[in-house]
């Protein structure tokens, strides 16, 4: 039996957006709504008055994840969708909270329409996903999933000093383990792209097949401090003349590995980084993301070849963290693809070069991603935009999709 096509309400997924934007809103008109503070708890008490108000159930767990379900027919695990409400400092307005507002638009329209699925529909908020006040990123969907330690995690702590734990317990949002998600039948989340693959070729959806792998490393170059006007230059020990040639050594031999890969040196420190001394350490890091693991392995290689000294400094490397690429489920990726054909969009097949929890809920439960284009890339960032009726395109694809899971259930 062919289903009816339903499409969602745009005027009121924008006035969702804009409701929201709201909650922690910027000088600017972008968004500061770090994890648990004023603001992200200010969006959560609405967020779940939203979802109340259609007779959902309402859930915490001790992570202080939320989960809002419309029961179905059938008592059976939940299809699930959803993604984050906090943002990054003075991060933009769609990043995280589109993919919370995509599944409580589906909800709404599923009681428009007095549809009662036949098994339970989920809307899931993960806290602190962008571990912008408490690292790691992804904090909360990594406990439930078994990638990190609760024990560990409650000691986290912001640049003030709070712990995660210590937040958890004053935010009125720490609830039970046993609401913790443990089984679904299918894994959602809509997101907008953070980069400028889907504007630039002109194209509406991004159907994502996973999220590249990556690997993190700090270089260490140890010199010796010595008075800048005193110091000949053909007897210095200088570290940050030496890092910046080992860093142009190492562009040019990453950019001769693959196309695809990306790579960036995004902090650096230099000790004891006074205008009249010598610089005598530096350190930077080196992260390199890639969805083929063996171009990873290439440029760990590169990494691990440097030379032990350069320019009378010692060279040291340290591998901080990595994650394995991580490939969606083929089969809500194909449902995915006809939804989205079938509605007339123009589509891409792509991967994630950001996280996402659902790089970590794809362990658990068959898992799949969908992007919006995000206007010149730009996102983490005040200036982060994506056009409303690309938002709708992305929650119509999502509901339809939604639809063809729960009729082969």
């Amino acid at each position: 039996m062919q289903r009816q096509k339903i499409t969602i309400n745009g005027e009121r997924l924008k006035q969702s957006l804009e409701k929201f934007a709201a909650f922690g809103r910027t000088r600017n008109h972008g968004v500061t709504r770090l994890s648990l503070s004023r603001e992200d708890i200010a969006a959560r008490d609405y967020f779940v008055s939203c979802c109340e108000e259609i007779g959902m159930t309402v859930r915490i767990d001790d992570m202080a994840n939320i989960y809002a379900t419309m029961a179905g027919e059938e008592d059976r695990p939940p299809i699930v969708m959803g993604s984050h409400l906090d943002s990054v400092e003075k991060g933009g307005r769609f990043d995280g909270v589109l993919g919370v507002l995509a599944a409580l638009e589906v909800s709404r329209t599923l009681y428009d329409q007095r549809m009662k699925p036949k098994i339970p529909f989920t809307i899931v908020d993960f806290t602190n996903e962008e571990g912008a006040r408490f690292d790691p990123a992804m904090m909360c969907s990594g406990v439930i999933t078994g990638m990190f330690d609760k024990a560990g995690i409650l000691k986290s702590k912001d640049s003030k000093g709070t712990t995660f734990g210590e937040a958890l317990a004053a935010s009125g949002y720490e609830g039970d383990s046993r609401n913790r998600l443990t089984k679904a039948s299918a894994y959602l989340e809509m997101h907008i792209e953070q980069g400028p693959i889907l504007e630039s070729e002109s194209v509406q959806i991004g159907i994502v097949e996973g999220v590249v792998g990556m690997v993190n490393y700090e270089i260490e170059i140890t010199g010796e401090a010595d008075h800048a006007g005193t110091t000949p230059m053909g007897m210095r020990e200088d570290a940050l003349f030496a890092a910046t040639d080992l860093i142009a050594e190492l562009r040019r031999s990453l950019s001769r590995l693959d196309g695809g890969l990306v790579y960036t040196m995004g902090r650096m420190n230099v000790f004891p980084n006074i205008h009249t001394v010598i610089p005598d350490k530096v350190r930077f890091t080196l992260e390199a993301r890639h969805k083929d693991p063996e171009v990873i392995s290439q440029v760990v290689k590169v990494i691990q070849e440097l030379p032990e000294s350069m320019e009378g400094c010692t060279i040291e490397t340290k591998k901080l963290w990595a994650r394995d690429t991580v490939a969606f489920d083929p089969a809500i990726c194909h449902q995915l693809e006809k939804s989205t054909q079938s509605l007339g969009y123009s589509y891409k097949k792509m991967y994630s070069g950001a996280g996402h929890d659902a790089q970590y809920m794809a362990s658990m439960v068959p898992t799949a991603m969908i992007f919006v284009p995000s206007v010149r890339g730009k996102s983490h960032c005040e200036e982060e935009l994506t056009s409303y009726e690309d938002c709708v395109k992305g929650v119509n694809v999502a509901l339809d999709t939604l639809l063809a899971i729960l009729s082969d259930h």
